[in-house]
Parts: C-alpha cells; sequence; structure tokens
C-alpha cells in the first residue's frame, strides 16, 4: 500500500489550471481573459519548402496599414491594433465576442533566411509572409558517381 500526502496548496494549483484547460477547450486557445480586457492573439501556420519559410497569420477585420513587420536581431515581429470601429451607446449588446486591442507575435528565424527579401503579402484578413531562403542554406542534391 502507497501512502500518498494530501497537500491542499497544491490541489488548488491543479484547479486552477484545469480551469483554464476547460475554458481554452471551450472558447479555443486563442481567447484569454486579462484583466477583463480580451486580447488578440493571431493563430498562425509556419511551413517550409525547400526555397522558402511561409508564415500565414489569421488577422481578420483590419486594414493593411495597421499591421507592422519588423527583422531586427533576427526576430521577425508581427504587430498592430484592432480597433472597435464605434461605441454606439443606442445598442443593447448580449454578447461580445470579437476582440479589440493591440497584439503581437515573434518568431526566431532560422539560420540562412535572407532577410532582405521578406515578402508580406495580407489579403482577406490572412497575412501570409514570404521568407527565402539564401541560395548557399537550401538542399542541395550530390550525384554520386560509382566507379
Amino acid at each position: 500500500m502507497t501512502l500518498v500526502k494530501w497537500m491542499p496548496r497544491r490541489a488548488m494549483i491543479n484547479w486552477h489550471s484545469d480551469i483554464d484547460r476547460w475554458m481554452d477547450n471551450f472558447f479555443g486557445s486563442d481567447f484569454r481573459l486579462n484583466d477583463n480586457i480580451s486580447t488578440i492573439r493571431p493563430m498562425v501556420n509556419v511551413e517550409e519548402t525547400e526555397n522558402e519559410f511561409i508564415i500565414s497569420a489569421e488577422i481578420p477585420g483590419m486594414e493593411k496599414k495597421d499591421i507592422t513587420i519588423v527583422v531586427n536581431n533576427g526576430v521577425l515581429s508581427i504587430s498592430g491594433e484592432k480597433k472597435d470601429e464605434s461605441e454606439t451607446k443606442e445598442k443593447n449588446y448580449h454578447r461580445i465576442e470579437r476582440s479589440y486591442g493591440k497584439f503581437e507575435r515573434s518568431f526566431v528565424l532560422p539560420d540562412g533566411v535572407d532577410h532582405d527579401k521578406i515578402d508580406a503579402n495580407y489579403k482577406n484578413g490572412v497575412l501570409e509572409l514570404s521568407l527565402p531562403k539564401m541560395e548557399e542554406a537550401r538542399p542541395k542534391q550530390i550525384e554520386v558517381k560509382v566507379k
């Protein structure tokens, strides 16, 4: 028989993380509450091809001019602010799920990315970044001759 020591403080910590996990599962992992202010965390896909890395970020409801992309010391940062269009006091909201506020996502770029040739395209709420690889970083096939 194994003795298990009950620790009330640890039980409370586990309970708190269980509630956080339940909220993430119910509302989605992009739902976060911080001091009663909903924050934005764009969902991204990062993929690699033979010639480039591609980062796709969902940022619906924003203008291209409100999105900033910066590369500094090997870190790519995407930031912006999604503003509420109007503040009408005549409306009675029963449910508000749309998020407004500032956001920033940062990615450490792998070696071999050509920082000067990064290209960005924003269309239909999706930001797509193309990060081309330098020629020397691309995989090369070497033919082996059998003698």
